[in-house]
């Protein structure tokens, strides 16, 4: 992952400088603008939009054009990030090392901030210059991943599972896949979508982002046990004091981590196929079980 950080870092400033942009206009009140502005300029990995970028540069996409899709990725993402956090849902009270949304603007511009950012994430994804058959075919399958047959689905399907003590581990692997997996499938399809990849490359590219999410989860179930606060931005053990279904709690740490490099492996697997062009998807499998927040 060090020989390929500096793509990494470059496609994430791309990202961040492209959203510092997004937001300002005056038609939106100031208070829920705030709101909005405050939990995507946050900081982040921005993991989603990079696989976005990286997918597409590895079909022959240029980034600059498929960027305004990446970073709607990204709105998408922030706004589950602030749902989550409300008394109704994980209620969390950090997020990123300061206070969630709703801790800082109220639970009720919250709402409306995650209300908002969603739905400008799909007027900024038909500003991507690409074929409009092309815009509108991954417009059509993120908002599939996004909604109810997958992350909003998903959602439901954990908070249905806390106190719970019979869960079996494949239900919680198809709930992470749904919560967390489709997003981050999604990100890399949508990417080969917009670049025109053929069927076979799309296959093979969703296949990867497939065992891409369910690696990410558990390792995020690992370190909700494990990380340092400080580190992971948020509380840790949230997950145990909530009494959630998680991969830890039902086969243990060690298993777990096994679990998550099995599937990483999965993922760069589902890359054979592809020559040196998909190093950096490679090394973001790697990094996905290696990373410490």
């Amino acid at each position: 992952m060090l020989a390929l950080e500096p793509l990494f870092s470059n496609r994430r400033a791309m990202v961040e400088e492209y959203i510092s942009h997004l937001l300002l206009e005056e038609t939106i009140p100031t208070h829920l603008k705030e709101a909005m502005r405050y939990s995507l300029l946050a900081g982040g990995k921005r993991l989603r939009p990079v696989l976005c970028l990286s997918s597409a540069q590895l079909f022959g996409g240029e980034e600059e054009d498929i960027l305004p899709f990446a970073c709607a990725i990204e709105m998408v993402h922030t706004y589950s990030l602030i749902h989550d956090d409300l008394p109704c849902m994980d209620d969390d009270d950090l997020r990123r090392g300061r206070p969630s949304n709703h801790k800082a603007f109220g639970e009720a511009t919250a709402l409306l901030a995650g209300d908002g950012l969603l739905t400008e994430a799909f007027a900024l994804m038909t500003q991507t210059k690409r074929k409009p058959a092309l815009v509108l075919h991954a417009i059509a399958v993120f908002a599939k991943a996004a909604g109810a047959h997958g992350m909003v689905g998903g959602q439901e399907v954990d908070l249905s599972f806390v106190g719970k003590t019979q869960v079996s581990l494949d239900a919680v692997k198809t709930m992470h896949a749904m919560k967390t997996g489709a997003i981050l499938e999604a990100s890399c399809t949508t990417g080969a979508i917009l670049a025109d990849a053929d069927t076979e490359s799309l296959a093979a590219i969703a296949q990867y982002g497939r065992e891409l999410g369910i690696a990410f989860q558990i390792v995020d179930d690992i370190l909700d046990e494990t990380a340092d606060p400080a580190v992971l931005g948020k509380p840790v053990h949230s997950d145990r004091d909530k009494n959630k279904a998680t991969y830890p709690a039902l086969v243990g740490l060690d298993t777990s981590r096994r679990l998550a490099k099995e599937h990483a492996d999965r993922a760069k697997k589902a890359l054979l196929s592809f020559d040196a062009g998909a190093d950096f998807l490679r090394a973001l499998a790697t990094f996905t079980v290696e990373r410490v927040s």
